[in-house]
This record gives structure tokens, C-alpha cells and sequence, in this order.
């Protein structure tokens, strides 16, 4: 294998709990991406307006960004971890299974509200738990669980593109004037961002012709396997009730003991005493309570301001240009073909779904404050380099798969980085998942009504904005991990090369 030893040997021993977490991820790209292109059967379905449709999507969004706020909660022992993985990616299904029977727009926007909070605890609690097994390793396995994202993600269009209507699919007199507008509008839907369609007018009254209820039963089918290997994980750990109710840790206390320097001679007893270590992760409630302040320098705030910063703007990136490159695209002055634009959504998901499965091995080799600063380098000189080339259909092509390239390993790279900044202390999971969700709501909005105020070209002025922003805070990071005190040799339990804390009885608590 490509990487040492050492983190082979880590990851054969938590074989099983790494790739349930990964499939929990491809879950929720499955879920994240198929809204846009059925949206147009999802309002034939409910009989109700483009305008009136479009609300699902801030449903989903705003229950997800909740989702993560309260997922922290079920991060207190494995156990509810894992219980509340196995609840979100069976509701995951069950919300498939009942999309088709929502033939009122109130009724699937609730349906999508709790597909979102089940997304929001997936993206916390995977994240945080990986990082918890891996510690300093863990950057190499959350570029791969950020691969399951993109590869959902690329997916479930893929699956429902069969059963879309061609036409218009609900058939009034209506219907022929309608449905030369239905490709435009259809594209315009990519995934989870939807444009503006305030102008276009499709019949709501007539009779419904969609089969696209098919291919939600299929991704239940599909996504079905998830929650059934998060069950074996809790069996295995024998956390389910009816076999046995004790919590038995994922590492024995022999394997821990392998994974500890030998040069690390700090008693048990020394360890017990420092209860803080153990806490590790809070939700965002837990961390802003004033005790968890107590003692804590400046840098430390610092650090997780920054850190939430640098994705808020790169995560707002990705939502701003992936739901507004079509209607860039089509506009003056490149004026590109409906059908033609309509593939830079799919390249842009695309290349980054390529780009994270590329920095899997390139995180062992590199550091990922590197590649973090990599990232927003090459995110500020593609804008610039689309703000100057801004004439060229080529290269808006290219400076789009360039784009999704570099923002790809953004997330798990500044995860990594400012967990280990904390020495894995701090709430650096949950500020820096709930910075980048907040991040996708508010720049998409904001572009939004920018566009629809100064035109298609202050798309590229914004991207270019945001980049330089990304940039300037990635600066403060990394001055504040300058700043930030050492740990001291009397520290050495907390240090980020130990998996976690043991108690007196030597067993691994989570």
C-alpha cells in the first residue's frame, strides 16, 4: 500500500467503522443532488407553481445547516453516534420511499426538512468520528469520505435522468407553448441550487404524466444498504439493545496501547485528570457555553474563527457557482447554447469529485496546511484568470474544471488542519461544518440578488471577491497557528498522536 505501516495497520483495525462513515457519506450526496433535476415532476406531481417549488429547496438547506448545528449532540458516547447514523440514513431511505406520495408542495417541503436534518447529523457526526479514530492521520480518510459526497452526488441525477419528462408533465392547453421552455428551465435546476424562474410560466392545473417516481424507489433501493451497515457496526460494538447494553470500544485496549509512543509514560491516573481531553467535540451549544472559555488564550478563538471563515467562503463558492454558471453562461456576452451550458454543472460536480479522489494519496504526502494554501491560491487565480479571459467559451470550460479542482479538498483539508492546530481539544468540527453551511445559504443569496441588480458579469467580480477573502483569512490562520502555545512535554496525554483518552480501566472512550 501507498502509505506506511503504521496507518495501514490503524486502518485494517478500524476497517469496518471507516467504511460504514463512508457509506453514511454517500447517503448524503445521494440526497443532496437529486433535487434540482426532478424539481420541475416534483411540481407536476404536487400541482403547485415554480415559485411555490423552489421553497423545498430552502427547506432542505436550512434544516441541513440545523442539522449540523445540533448533530454534535449524539457525538457524547459511540453509541448515540451511531444511533442517530443509523436513524438518519434509514430516514434518508424512508424519504425516498415517500417523495413519491407528496402530492401536496407543503407536505414534501416537511419531507425535505427532515431528509435535511438527517444530512446535517451525517455531515457532523461522520466527520468528527473520523477525526476522532485517525487523529493526526485523519486527513487522508476525510478526503475519501468527501469522495463518497461527490460520487452521491454525480449519481442520483444519473439515476433519475431516465424517468424525467420530456415534456411538460401536466397536460393542458397550455402544455405546447409550455414546454419549449421545459429544457432551459430543467437546466437551470442544477443540483440543490436552483435559479432565478420567476419568469416563466408552466400550466398547474391539467392532467399529471411523470414516472419519476421510479427513480426515488430505486435510490431507497440503493441507499438502503447504509443504514443496514451502520446496524452491523452497532452489533459488533454490541451496543444494540436487545443483545447487550454496554458500550465496548472500537479499539481494544491492546491495540491502543500499540498506537501510544513508547516514549509516552504518563500514567493513567495523570490522564483521568484531565477531563477536557476527553470531551474532545461539543455540539455548537455545548461550545459557546462560557465555561468551555475558561482559561482559553485569544489565538484559540482565533483559530476557530478563521477556520469557519476560509470555508465560508470556499463552500460559498461552490454553491454560488455551480447554481449560477448556466445562467452566466447563456447570457451576454459569451451566449453559449442552452444544451452546451447545461454541462458546466455536471463538469464542475464532476472535477470535484475527481479532485477528491486525487487528494486521497496526495494527502499522505502532503500537509494539509499546504494544501489548504494550494487550494485558495488556485481558487483566486482561476477567477482572475476567467475575469480576463471572460470572452472565451474554452476557457470558461476549463477555468470551471480547474475550479472544482481546486475547491474539492478544501473542507477535509482545513478539518484536518485546524483539528490539529487544537491538539483535537477544541469544537473545530462543528464551528467549521456549521461556517461552511452557512456559507452555502448566505453567498448564494447574496450573488443572487447581485446578479439580478448589476448583471451577469458581477458573477465573476463576486467569485473573485470571495476568493480574496478565502485567501486573506487563510493568511490570519495561518498567523494565529503561529501564535497558538505548544503543547508541553506535560501534556503529552492530550497529544494529537494519542487516539483518544482511557480511563482506569484502559478501555477507549468516545
Amino acid at each position: 500500500m501507498w502509505w506506511d505501516e503504521r496507518v495501514s495497520a490503524r486502518f485494517q483495525r478500524n476497517l469496518q467503522p471507516t467504511l460504514t462513515y463512508w457509506s453514511v457519506f454517500f447517503s448524503f450526496g445521494l440526497c443532496i443532488a437529486f433535487l434540482g433535476p426532478t424539481l420541475l415532476d416534483l411540481r407536476c406531481q404536487t400541482q403547485s407553481s415554480l415559485s411555490q417549488i423552489t421553497w423545498v429547496f430552502f427547506s432542505q438547506q436550512f434544516c441541513l445547516l440545523l442539522g449540523s448545528c445540533l448533530g454534535g449532540v449524539f457525538k457524547r458516547t459511540l453509541a448515540q453516534s451511531l444511533f442517530a447514523l443509523f436513524a438518519s440514513s434509514l430516514a434518508i431511505s424512508l424519504v425516498f420511499a415517500i417523495i413519491p406520495l407528496c402530492h401536496n408542495v407543503v407536505v414534501l417541503a416537511v419531507v425535505m426538512a427532515v431528509a435535511g436534518l438527517a444530512m446535517g447529523c451525517i455531515d457532523t457526526i461522520s466527520n468528527m468520528q473520523l477525526v476522532k479514530i485517525y487523529q493526526k492521520d485523519s486527513a487522508i480518510f476525510l478526503q475519501a469520505l468527501h469522495f463518497f459526497v461527490g460520487f452521491g452526488a454525480l449519481l442520483s441525477p444519473l439515476i433519475a435522468d431516465p424517468f424525467l419528462s420530456d415534456t411538460n408533465c401536466i397536460l393542458s392547453n397550455a402544455t405546447a407553448n409550455a414546454s419549449s421552455n421545459l429544457p432551459h428551465i430543467r437546466k437551470s435546476l442544477v443540483p440543490h441550487h436552483p435559479g432565478n424562474l420567476s419568469h416563466y410560466d408552466l400550466p398547474m392545473k391539467g392532467m399529471v404524466v411523470t414516472h419519476v417516481s421510479y427513480a426515488f424507489w430505486i435510490m431507497a433501493l440503493i441507499n438502503l444498504p447504509v443504514p443496514i451497515a451502520v446496524f452491523f457496526l452497532l452489533y459488533k460494538e454490541r451496543m444494540v439493545p436487545c443483545f447487550n447494553s454496554s458500550s465496548h470500544p472500537l479499539l481494544s485496549a491492546d491495540e491502543l496501547a500499540m498506537e501510544t509512543r513508547p516514549a509516552e509514560k504518563d500514567d493513567l491516573s495523570t490522564t483521568v485528570q484531565r477531563p477536557q481531553v476527553a470531551r474532545g467535540h461539543d455540539d455548537l451549544f455545548s461550545c459557546c457555553q462560557s465555561k468551555n472559555f475558561r482559561g482559553a488564550s485569544y489565538t484559540y478563538f482565533a483559530v476557530h474563527i478563521t477556520g469557519a471563515l476560509v470555508l465560508f467562503m470556499t463552500d460559498g463558492i461552490v454553491g454560488e457557482y455551480s447554481g449560477f454558471i448556466y445562467s452566466y453562461a447563456v447570457e451576454e456576452p459569451l451566449s453559449v447554447v442552452h444544451k452546451v451550458a447545461g454541462y458546466l454543472p455536471s463538469l464542475f460536480w464532476g472535477f470535484i469529485t475527481l479532485g477528491r479522489l486525487i487528494s486521497i494519496p496526495v494527502s499522505y504526502r502532503m500537509k494539509p496546511a499546504t494544501m489548504v494554501f494550494i487550494n485558495v491560491v488556485g481558487v483566486l487565480v482561476t477567477f482572475l484568470l476567467l475575469l480576463i479571459f471572460s470572452y472565451s467559451v474554452v476557457f470558461l470550460f476549463v477555468g470551471t474544471a480547474c475550479l472544482g479542482l481546486f475547491l474539492s479538498s478544501t473542507f477535509p483539508s482545513m478539518l484536518a488542519y485546524t483539528e490539529d492546530i487544537l491538539q483535537y481539544k477544541g469544537c473545530a468540527t462543528t464551528v467549521l461544518v456549521t461556517g461552511a453551511g452557512i456559507g452555502e445559504m448566505v453567498l448564494q443569496l447574496l450573488v443572487g440578488s447581485i446578479i439580478h441588480d448589476q448583471g451577469s458579469y458581477s458573477f465573476l467580480v463576486c467569485g473573485m471577491i470571495f476568493g480574496g477573502l478565502a485567501f486573506t483569512f487563510y493568511a490570519f490562520l495561518l498567523f494565529f497557528h503561529r501564535m497558538y502555545p505548544k503543547p508541553s512535554s506535560d501534556m503529552d496525554a492530550a497529544s494529537p498522536d494519542k487516539p483518544a483518552v482511557m480511563d482506569d480501566t484502559g478501555l477507549y472512550q468516545r
